[in-house]
């Protein structure tokens, strides 16, 4: 088929002058750069970024983005983002202001290492040289970084940026507030500037929160290439789950909540059951505080009689394990009924997988149709079987073994943490020197 193309439709645009990409990192493997020489304009101007130890994947690809731009800057991180590669970095000071932020352990230890936490946080903040602070996520207590947290970093003197992921999370959710609204739009008001990943994104920031547009970029979502990619095949991966080949293996994988719409999806693999019993459904993923949504699921999946069809691991993944469902699948699908944009996607691209995704958020500007997935309607379980079996009889999937590293390619251009390194050095530049 040859290399996959897109055309332009909304970009990615920055408040400041635009900077062309370079060639993106090794999908298979996250590469950290020994050292590089800046094109930053100051190399003893160190940065701050401020991680709150999440999202392991987004913060290691921004670190070596950083990297290989000249960036030299402190990584307040924590036990799960502490590797070798950061560490060896001369360009990267590693503090492991979080600890340890594993889940099993009792309440009041949980609550006792984080409030240990802010205090190490802002003693950090009070002495620390950096004069730009670049925040990737909240930490755990959302109202007090929304506001007396970023109160205390402006007092600081400090340059705020600030990665949204959600504009309004609680709102997606159906549980939004005034307090909400209130304290994020603090937030969003108290940054220097802001980076999001659609442009869906920057027009909600700005009708909703009023913030305005020259303080907002577009940034692309770095493709996921923390996740080991070994040389297990896909027939490897498929008989470890008890598949034979023969199946048609899709895939829903990722945190298990209501704006994912799963439950549209198990009855399109109903649908699809009644005709055709080579249909296999993987879940691959944990329910995000909804305990209820989840019991709903299953009893939709027993009343289907789809347990027979259904493979099915209902706890965190970790990313040792991650490759084995993506190979093993033969497309993945996001039935999603709200989102900005979504990291599973991007790790299904990151294995050449084809997805097939609801036309919501920026989803349908990330899938060409026919050539890296399918695109159906959100919320119609009729249309998105009918895309599945379309899927299943298209050349996508009969020359999928093929297919995958054109899909690959793809992603690692047009997602490159290059880009992301780039975009976002231009910003430090012009909040340190206010030009």
């Amino acid at each position: 088929m040859g290399a996959i193309r897109q055309e332009a439709r909304d970009g990615v645009e920055v408040a400041r002058p635009a900077v062309e990409a370079g060639p993106g990192s090794d999908p298979h493997k996250r590469d950290f750069p020994r050292t590089c020489t800046p094109p930053f304009s100051a190399k003893s101007s160190r940065i701050a970024v401020l991680t709150a130890g999440r999202d392991r994947p987004y913060a290691l690809g921004l670190a070596a983005s950083l990297i290989s731009q000249g960036v030299t800057f402190d990584f307040i991180g924590s036990d799960e983002l502490d590797t070798p590669e950061l560490r060896r970095s001369p360009q990267v000071r590693f503090l492991n202001l979080r600890g340890d932020m594993r889940p099993d352990t009792s309440a009041l230890k949980k609550v006792a290492r984080v409030l240990a936490y802010y205090g190490r946080l802002l003693g950090y903040a009070a002495t620390a040289r950096p004069k730009v602070f670049h925040i990737l996520w909240n930490n755990k207590l959302e109202l007090l970084d929304r506001t007396f947290v970023m109160f205390y970093y402006r007092l600081l003197g400090k340059r705020i940026a600030f990665t949204i992921h959600n504009v309004n999370i609680k709102w997606r959710d159906g549980n939004d507030t005034v307090m909400n609204r209130l304290t994020l739009k603090i937030q969003y008001h108290l940054a220097d500037h802001l980076f999001v990943h659609t442009q869906q994104m920057r027009q909600e920031l700005r009708s909703n929160f009023g913030v305005p547009d020259q303080k907002i970029s577009v940034i692309p979502f770095g493709i996921n290439s923390t996740v080991p990619d070994t040389a297990l095949t896909s027939a490897e991966a498929k008989a470890r789950l008890g598949l034979t080949g023969r199946e048609k293996a899709v895939l829903f994988f990722g945190n298990i909540a209501p704006y994912k719409g799963l439950e549209y999806l198990v009855e399109a693999m109903a649908v699809l059951a009644r005709t055709e019993r080579d249909y296999r459904l993987i879940i691959a993923g944990r329910p995000k505080n909804c305990p209820d949504y989840w019991a709903e699921i299953r009893q939709r999946i027993a009343r289907a009689g789809l347990d027979p069809w259904l493979i099915e691991r209902i706890e965190y993944v970790p990313d040792a394990d991650t490759e084995l469902y993506f190979k093993a699948a033969d497309v993945l699908v996001l039935p999603y009924t709200y989102i900005f944009q979504s990291g599973v996607l991007f790790l299904g691209y990151n294995f050449g997988l084809p997805v097939i995704a609801s036309d919501v958020g920026s989803l349908k500007e990330d899938i060409i149709e026919g050539k890296t997935g399918l695109v159906c309607k959100s919320q119609d379980a009729a249309q998105l079987a009918d895309r599945i079996k379309t899927y299943f009889a298209s050349d996508l999937y009969r020359q999928l073994a093929a297919r995958r590293p054109e899909i690959q390619a793809f992603a690692k251009e047009k997602y490159s943490w290059t880009k992301v390194g780039e975009i976002t050095t231009e910003v430090y530049r012009t909040l340190r020197t206010g030009r």
